[in-house]
């Protein structure tokens, strides 16, 4: 099982699973075009949690859970829970706080980008080349001696931290814990936030994609990387795969519309599209893997992967509290109106851009 999970076979199964899974959870009940959304879902349940309060995307997605606990088990049936520390553990937090501000700039991580193009939703393809962009960047920080330094092996308590939270959310979500008339935790009433598959259905699938993912390294950023930086494929075929299937999957269920206007939580402003991706992009190759490498790393004991995971927390509720997120396309009165990041956030977009930057030009061995 090792070596087919390490082969090419192995990463384009996990890939074409996951994106069947991420497209079916929209039949399910999650919002559309948004199976799986790694940012939006760690939005969504900032909110939960009261860290912000806009109302309508406020609920603990199970998805998340599930990706810390499948990564958990994979780590311990295949002995890699490692729990380790100690690389640069405040800039990793920063760099999740500005991925996070890019990514909801653009209105998705790159999970979401793929699974938008594989629903039709060509403002994606903007999205994918800033990505793309990012990551180059950040490869070529890495080319010039860029490093956060190597983390270390440290105690079993720190590589139990994530997990335990991610157990504390599910205990809150399933009984539904109200910590007052007025306090957390938050349910929305409506809007994405009020779109959700079942508990279980999302958990279960969460399981399923944390534990692929470990076994095969399966990463939305690694894939750029390696090839840009080592021309290898493995990781892309695996992207490759996720894209095909959730393609094939929206055709079989009736999921796929073609065009830019009026795309589902998704806004047609081409250069905060581009730019919000470029951050997240830069951002993930700094850090070393895409925001679900991130949680499944947190899972196998990676404390940085965790403290740049609580980075995209914090992120999502500066991105909200402070008017910085961008805003879908809407029609009114039959007339298209543009949505976007508004200027704060246009402007928090272009200092994470420059303050990246300097991370990796300052961080050079």
């Amino acid at each position: 099982m090792t070596e087919f999970f390490a082969s090419r076979r192995g990463i384009v199964f996990s890939g074409a699973v996951i994106g069947v899974l991420a497209s079916l959870l929209v039949l399910w009940g999650n919002p559309p075009n948004m199976g799986i959304c790694v940012a939006c879902f760690t939005r969504d349940t900032a909110g939960a949690l009261g860290l912000h309060r806009a109302s309508v995307v406020q609920y603990i997605r199970p998805e998340l859970i599930g990706f810390v606990w499948g990564a958990l088990l994979a780590a311990f049936i295949f002995r890699e829970f490692r729990p380790r520390a100690g690389s640069a553990p405040i800039l990793r937090f920063v760099l999740g706080f500005f991925a996070m501000i890019g990514a909801l700039a653009f209105l998705g991580c790159p999970w979401r980008a793929y699974l938008r193009l594989a629903a039709g939703d060509l403002n994606a393809v903007v999205g994918i080349a800033g990505f793309v962009v990012g990551v180059a960047v950040g490869v070529w920080f890495l080319k010039q001696g860029y490093s956060l330094g190597r983390s270390h092996r440290t105690g079993a308590a720190a590589g139990w931290v994530m997990p335990g939270i991610a157990l504390l959310l599910l205990v809150l979500l399933v009984f539904r814990v109200k910590f007052g008339e007025n306090n957390a935790i938050f349910f929305s009433k409506k809007g994405p936030g009020a779109l959700h598959a079942p508990i279980i259905i999302s958990l279960a699938v969460g399981l399923v994609a944390g534990f692929l993912a470990q076994r095969t390294r399966f990463c939305t950023m690694g894939a750029i990387r390696d090839v840009i930086l080592m021309r290898d494929t493995h990781l892309l075929s695996g992207v490759i795969a996720f894209i095909a299937a959730a393609f094939v999957t929206n055709l079989a269920i009736g999921k796929f519309h073609v065009g830019f206007a009026a795309q589902p939580i998704a806004h047609s402003n081409h250069l905060w599209n581009f730019l919000g991706m470029v951050l997240a992009g830069m951002s993930f190759a700094l850090a070393g893997g895409c925001p679900g490498r991130q949680y499944f790393m947190s899972g196998e004991g990676d404390g940085d992967a965790a403290l740049f995971v609580l980075g995209m927390l914090v992120g999502a509720a500066f991105a909200h509290n402070f008017s910085l997120a961008g805003v879908p396309d809407k029609v009114v009165d039959g007339v298209l109106k543009v949505g976007g990041p508004p200027i704060w956030g246009q402007i928090a977009v272009v200092v994470g851009i420059i303050v990246v930057a300097a991370i990796g030009w300052t961080m050079r061995e």
